[in-house]
């Protein structure tokens, strides 16, 4: 995770916010006497989000990682979509 303090961050905050969401990573913003906070682009916030609440119910969650080890132990179906 990129690390800058507030002064650059507020400097270069067009910047920041375009290498945020250009390159999908969070950015850790420091300040000298406060919580830092991070910086994430809506589109990486919204997946974060879904994916916890997919997680949120437990037995959501086994089925999801049941399926993820189904494929990868080779099980998968391929199937065609209808349009």
């Amino acid at each position: 995770m990129k690390t800058v303090n507030y002064t650059d961050a507020r400097q270069n905050l067009t910047s920041i916010m375009n290498e945020a969401i250009d390159d999908r990573i969070p950015i850790l913003i420091t300040r000298q006497k406060g919580v830092p906070c991070v910086l994430l682009s809506l589109d990486e916030y919204q997946s974060l989000e879904e994916t916890a609440y997919l997680l949120r119910s437990p037995a959501n969650a086994r089925h999801l990682l049941d399926s993820i080890d189904e494929l990868n132990a080779g099980k998968g179906i391929e199937r065609d979509i209808q349009e």
